[in-house]
């Protein structure tokens, strides 16, 4: 008997071969012309085929893919939070993943966006993860909309140098002396780590993934690993990077918290001065 519908995990398994094979998120039509999947076995499984490539762990984006309001708001959350404040339209376009078209179209108008982004958090209960964000929606709604750094009560934000270099905090570390802020600094931070951690490099190289190493499980016992080096962990998704191709993300900050691949976060294991 000829089956018609694939299964859920040959769906599954054939997206994450197309893409390691194209190198890049199918469109449904590479999927549908470089393997045997078809529409009906996505809408059976999946619904939608961006809900089958959420179940992979993968995502397109870009002119013709619809974002959704979760997306959105974490975007939006995490600029917010890595900025301090609330994005205006530049900053957001610089720093968001996304254009600031689908917010304008959800929230007619810029000026709604935080309203809108703080009824989703106390819609979803997600005060506890986003309660620094909520707060500075709050205090942004509060003053009538008036952007202002918030890391310092009566404190004026000192003046960003457009043409100086950037650290990170300051560490407690014998090789290096500020956290990265960058890809490249993290791999240079692994570097002087990795003998500790457990970790024998094999192969640092400009293609994904990264590095190779072989890495101590048990004692006596090795294995090899296939490693990303990212800033953030959710680069891994913004660089739409096969999940089944990885075993390892290291990173400086971990903030995808659906990731899965497992992930060594950094900035966990080094201590900060308090300079």
């Amino acid at each position: 008997m000829i089956r018609i519908v694939m299964s859920k995990e040959e769906v599954l398994a054939a997206i994450h071969e197309c893409a390691a094979q194209i190198g890049h998120v199918p469109s449904f039509p590479e999927l549908t012309k470089l393997t045997k999947v078809r529409r009906r076995a996505i809408f059976t499984h999946f619904g939608t085929y961006t809900e089958a490539l959420r179940a992979c762990g993968l995502e397109r984006t870009g002119p013709g893919y619809e974002v959704s309001p979760r997306e959105m708001f974490l975007d939006w959350a995490g600029v917010t939070r890595s900025l301090g404040m609330v994005p205006s339209m530049g900053d957001y376009g610089l720093k968001g993943r996304y254009s600031v078209r689908p917010f304008l179209r959800c929230y007619r108008g810029w000026k709604q966006v935080a309203m809108g982004m703080q009824e989703y958090i106390q819609k979803n209960g997600l005060e506890g993860e986003w309660g620094d964000v909520l707060d500075i929606i709050t205090r942004f709604l509060e003053t009538g909309g008036k952007r202002g750094w918030t890391s310092g009560a009566g404190m004026q934000k000192p003046t960003f140098m457009q043409d100086e270099p950037v650290y990170g905090d300051p560490l407690m570390h014998p090789v290096m002396s500020h956290g990265p802020t960058n890809e490249m600094g993290v791999l240079f931070l692994f570097a002087t780590m990795a003998q500790e951690l457990g970790f024998k490099v094999m192969r640092v190289q400009a293609a994904f993934p990264d590095c190779e190493a072989m890495r101590r499980v048990e004692p006596g016992r090795w294995q090899k690993s296939r490693i990303e080096f990212e800033k953030e962990s959710r680069n891994f998704l913004a660089h739409m990077h096969p999940a089944a191709h990885c075993d390892l993300i290291v990173c400086w900050i971990h903030n995808w918290k659906e990731c899965p691949v497992e992930v060594l976060e950094l900035s966990k294991l080094v201590r900060f001065s308090n300079g």
